[in-house]
């Protein structure tokens, strides 16, 4: 595991020889294999433009083409798609192509493909704080797996949709969810899910089980060069040091300046948004009100740019609290 350079090389070789034979399913498969690469690198861009060519590559007649692996290849490189365009903050392309790509798997009657792509789908809504769309979808992906006994991505769903309910204030229903989410080794190298664990025990008010699995994840991220976990991981250690008591504002502003440093180079814009927002909050604590505005109003910006509006009541809060909005609405007058 980890060899990526290996593995890229491997992928491009094999993208030379289907585009020379001609098969066009096993071309979108090679694009497949080599945006996975580049996503758990956190190279969202390159990755997101590799599966842009894979599904081009799978248009038409062969939307529904079937391949030996256990999803429509059509389907699963618009899913990996939805998932590089979440972390990237293009989110209206982003639901257009996972709608679709939810459309196809149900048209060919592929149940596990269906189900990949709506935790795809949910995973963007989510994203993006659109709780009720992501909800929704993921409820619906959950049910399909209880129904069909399909554990292998039980445990994926109910990472997702334990995550919507403690945004969504409903901790009672997330913490059971979280709870038979296993941290296997084998499944879990890159801290992806210790990550989302840490993140919902933290917002149901569980510290001291959120801190581990966020120092986990932070290891793990490392160790497998998974840079944009890496980058979760360090914003997630951010806030977990913010709620503690006393808090240790030096401590914290790092773990946010190098999550902030890694979503700037990887072009991570809800992190970015998310960064702002921490240390705003962080420097409102600390009494630093100059700083605190200057780092709302980014995070305030970047939440309209891309429509994210569930956190833009607790920025627009605390900016009050400094006494100015003057940044925001400079803005907001250039962008009505």
């Amino acid at each position: 595991m980890g060899d990526y350079e290996a593995a890229i090389e491997y992928g491009q070789r094999a993208l030379v020889h289907t585009t020379a034979s001609g098969d066009s399913v096993e071309q979108a498969r090679a694009h497949g294999l080599l945006g996975t690469v580049y996503f758990s690198l956190g190279d969202y861009r390159r990755a997101a433009d590799v599966f842009r060519q894979s599904v081009a590559t799978v248009e038409g007649d062969l939307r529904h083409a079937r391949a030996t692996g256990i999803q429509i290849p059509s389907v699963r490189s618009r899913s990996w798609l939805v998932s590089c365009l979440a972390e990237l903050g293009e989110f209206t392309e982003g639901m257009a192509c996972g709608a679709e790509a939810v459309q196809i798997a149900e048209a060919a009657g592929h149940l596990s493909s269906a189900i990949f792509a709506q935790i795809r789908l949910g995973a963007l809504a989510l994203r993006r704080g659109d709780l009720q769309h992501a909800i929704f979808i993921l409820e619906r992906a959950f049910a399909s797996c209880q129904a069909a006994n399909l554990a292998l991505f039980l445990q994926g769903v109910a990472r997702h949709l334990g995550l919507a309910y403690a945004l969504a204030g409903r901790g009672a229903e997330a913490l059971p969810l979280f709870e038979q989410v296993v941290e296997q080794a084998a499944a879990d190298t890159q801290g992806g899910t210790a990550l989302l664990k840490g993140e919902g025990y933290l917002l149901a008010g569980h510290l001291e089980e959120a801190r581990p699995l966020a120092e986990r994840a932070l290891a793990l991220s490392r160790t497998h060069k998974a840079r944009g976990n890496e980058a979760w991981s360090l914003r997630l250690l951010g806030e977990i040091a913010l709620q503690g008591h006393p808090s240790n504002v030096e401590q914290t502003e790092l773990y946010y300046r190098q999550a902030l440093a890694l979503a700037d180079e990887l072009g991570m814009r809800p992190l970015q948004a998310h960064c702002h927002l921490g240390l705003g909050m962080l420097y409102v604590k600390a009494g630093q009100q100059e700083q605190a505005r200057a780092e709302l109003s980014m995070a305030i910006a970047l939440y309209r740019a891309m429509d994210m509006h569930f956190w833009l009541p607790q920025a627009e809060a605390a900016l009050a609290q400094t006494g100015g909005a003057g940044p925001v609405q400079r803005w907001a007058d250039k962008h009505p």
